[in-house]
């Protein structure tokens, strides 16, 4: 049966996309606005999630939403599924994701990510890699908007403790804003690769860490909060929601 409505999701993610189509066109005629795009892309994500819990019937709460703060943040998330990247459009509005380079080639999608515009990075360049993502944050900032970034590089699963790559505290150290942890168990239900499952994904927002703070104890305070609350889905922790 989870197959099966893995299938038919397919289905409708595909048609739901394509009617983005006709915004794309009407967006390129009028010299691709910004804010337009944006709104689009948090309608698309809308109904993917819609599609999701109508179809799959996988749905989400979100615990701690007061630690994010009204002005722009860094948000720094685990990444278990593509269930995140498409959420935080609809969670965190206006939010700039740092994306690597691949997302562009999904059809229609790539178009909206690019002008959203998303912190597109190429992971195979290194230094420019780098320096791409810590000059789009800034511009995201200077526009009034948060930053996300999944610093493991790479979806991983729940079981696996986390391992922060080279990045993640330089785009702290210059951006110089509050930094607010989440920890996702969207593995339990979309691993990569694998059919999505029901159940409910929980997006936990935990107490924010102020700008400054040495790169050690930014590590520290961020890679430990997540991995601890982890525990909560991981084999043996105090808590799990189920699945079908």
């Amino acid at each position: 049966m989870a197959h099966a409505r893995s299938l038919l999701f397919a289905v409708y993610w595909a048609a739901w996309t394509t009617l983005f189509l006709a915004p794309l066109a009407i967006f390129l005629l009028s010299g691709s606005p910004q804010r337009p795009i944006r709104r689009a892309t948090r309608l698309w994500a809308r109904g993917i999630l819609g599609g999701l819990r109508r179809i799959v019937g996988l749905r989400y709460v979100e615990e701690g939403r007061q630690h994010l703060p009204d002005e722009p943040c860094l948000i720094v998330a685990n990444h278990q599924s593509t269930w995140e990247t498409l959420a935080f459009l609809v969670l965190v509005p206006d939010v700039a994701i740092v994306a690597k380079r691949e997302l562009l080639a999904i059809p229609v999608v790539g178009w909206f990510l690019r002008r959203s515009p998303m912190i597109v990075i190429d992971r195979a360049k290194g230094t420019q890699a780098l320096r791409t993502m810590i000059d789009g944050g800034r511009e995201a900032v200077a526009a009034g908007r948060s930053v996300l970034i999944f610093p493991e590089g790479t979806r991983g699963a729940i079981g696996e403790p986390l391992r922060f790559k080279r990045g993640v505290e330089l785009l702290y150290g210059r951006l110089g804003l509050p930094v607010v942890p989440v920890a996702l168990n969207s593995g339990l239900f979309w691993p990569g690769g694998a059919a999505t499952r029901s159940g409910t994904v929980v997006v936990s927002y935990l107490a924010a860490l102020a700008p400054g703070l040495p790169t050690a104890e930014f590590l520290h305070g961020t890679e430990g909060a997540i991995d601890r609350e982890l525990n909560r889905w991981r084999p043996g922790g105090a808590a799990g929601l189920g699945a079908s």
